[in-house]
């Protein structure tokens, strides 16, 4: 049960293992569409990570400017910038295209003037890109459950060789 479109803009990624786990990421959590400038990645070899196989259905798309590539969706720049709104704090708009910065850089200034909002995630340091990703969309999906949780949903997602339970114990 989706509500809202949900894409990840890259702005000029350089490591293939990285886009993989966004690939990854973005299917976990039910997501539309990564998106990608620069020619760093086109370069690259076929991401690594993207052990679900992701990307046989959803390819990450080249774009001249991730702006033009948000279309109707509420431009979410996630990056360390003063003035920005901590993650915990945020309120995700129902269309949302998320923005992230290089793993070596930051989103360009005329970027962040675009945005709709502006959202860091509070930890000691910066994340790899790919944690920053899975953290913003798993908050968004705390925040908005749009599914149902339980075992259900364990036993229709967990890898084939796992059949592990928590034993039931009495209080």
């Amino acid at each position: 049960m989706k509500s809202g479109r949900v894409d990840v803009g890259l702005l000029n990624p350089k490591s293939p293992a990285n886009v993989g786990a966004v690939l990854r990421a973005v299917g976990c959590f039910e997501g539309d569409g990564v998106f990608f400038t620069g020619t760093r990645f086109a370069r690259a070899s076929r991401y690594h990570t993207d052990t679900r196989r992701v990307g046989d259905a959803m390819t990450p798309q080249h774009v001249d400017s991730l702006v033009a590539a948000c279309g109707d969706s509420a431009l979410v720049c996630v990056e360390w910038v003063e003035g920005a709104t901590a993650l915990p704090d945020f309120v995700h708009p129902s269309q949302a295209f998320y923005a992230f910065g290089p793993e070596d850089g930051t989103l360009d200034q005329a970027l962040i003037d675009q945005a709709d909002a502006v959202v860091y995630v509070p930890t000691t340091g910066c994340l790899n890109l790919a944690a920053a990703v899975n953290v913003v969309l798993y908050d968004r999906e705390a925040k908005r459950r749009t599914r149902e949780y339980g075992d259900e949903l364990v036993r229709g997602n967990r890898d084939t060789n796992n059949t592990v339970r928590v034993p039931r114990r009495e209080r």
